[in-house]
């Protein structure tokens, strides 16, 4: 059973709560293209995509889509007043030279060391795993906004990733719709519990080991 939008929305309203003023970020396809819809109206903030936007606003109302204006996963959005274009080698560059701040994308697992693994299931055939390498090792942070687990139940937060790896030792912080964690030095922690779930429960369905913040929060947005 998938996610429903409003446990989506749920999430990416906590990742946008990272994005600070004058910051340029980087979306990842998936949950984490639902942002900018959740981002304060005064922020000044561009969104970076590595088809070579600069400056991407909130989804188009229906209807009143560009069809030459789409994010790295081909889906219709806006431009923000000073918002620019450019040519994947300049959007690339731009990630290379450790100028996006903050970049939030979707993953397979990560492990509790922090690694990351979202671009292939063995077996499955994908196009290849574009800009996700060098955003995961050169933005200044990493937020993965992930489901808790994946279609048979199994924690997406392990041990050890048993999948090929995008990174090492990468991830900043994680928001699946049950729990957020952080990394702190090389331990996680859990510092948010969503609700209806418990710790308990986050416990039973995480397989990486982590600390629990004495100040977490349990949050009821």
């Amino acid at each position: 059973m998938g996610m429903g939008i409003e446990m989506k929305n749920k999430m990416a309203k906590r990742a946008a709560k990272e994005i600070k003023n004058h910051m340029v970020v980087n979306l990842g396809i998936g949950i984490p293209s639902l942002v900018p819809n959740h981002l304060d109206s005064d922020k000044n903030v561009f969104f970076h995509a590595e088809n070579g936007i600069v400056g991407m606003g909130r989804a188009p109302s229906l209807g009143n889509e560009d069809e030459n204006l789409c994010n790295a996963g081909g889906f219709p959005v806006s431009l923000v007043e000073g918002g620019s274009y450019c040519d994947s080698s300049i959007a690339f560059a731009i990630i290379r030279r450790g100028i996006i701040d903050v970049t939030i994308l979707g993953a397979l697992q990560v492990s509790e060391q922090g690694d990351l693994a979202n671009w292939i299931i063995p077996g499955k055939k994908v196009p290849g795993m574009g800009g996700a390498t060098e955003l995961a090792t050169k933005s200044k942070k990493v937020i993965v906004l992930m489901t808790h687990c994946d279609k048979k139940g199994r924690s997406k937060l392990v041990k050890e990733c048993d999948l090929p790896l995008t990174a090492k030792r990468c991830v900043d912080l994680i928001i699946t719709e049950q729990a957020v964690f952080s990394f702190r030095g090389e331990n996680l922690w859990l510092t948010e519990v969503f609700t209806p779930f418990t710790i308990e429960e986050v416990q039973k369905n995480t397989m990486a080991s982590f600390n629990i913040d004495e100040n977490i929060i349990l949050n009821k947005e």
